[in-house]
């Protein structure tokens, strides 16, 4: 897999900080984010979408990123679908 390397959420330390990357031969995105706490994980499992089972699959998680990092966002989505500028 190669990854594209899109950003780091411009208020980061030096150690653990949201990433963005993007599998350019997938057209995915590859994120890295913070651990939600145990209530919002729960929440997230117990949310209802029509046509999908309850619950999280073992093989799915939920992470968090800042709105400070919508503009990284936007431009690993142009990037995945081939539109980048």
């Amino acid at each position: 897999m190669a990854l594209r390397f899109i950003g780091i959420d411009p208020d980061t330390g030096q150690q653990g900080s949201p990433t963005v990357w993007v599998d350019e031969a997938k057209g995915e995105l590859v994120l890295q984010g913070w651990k939600p706490d145990r209530e919002l994980e729960a929440e997230c499992a117990a949310f209802e979408v029509p046509g999908h089972a309850p619950g999280m699959p073992p093989h799915e998680a939920v992470i968090r990123i800042p709105a400070r990092m919508v503009p990284v966002l936007r431009k690993a989505c142009d990037v995945a679908e081939g539109t980048e500028l």
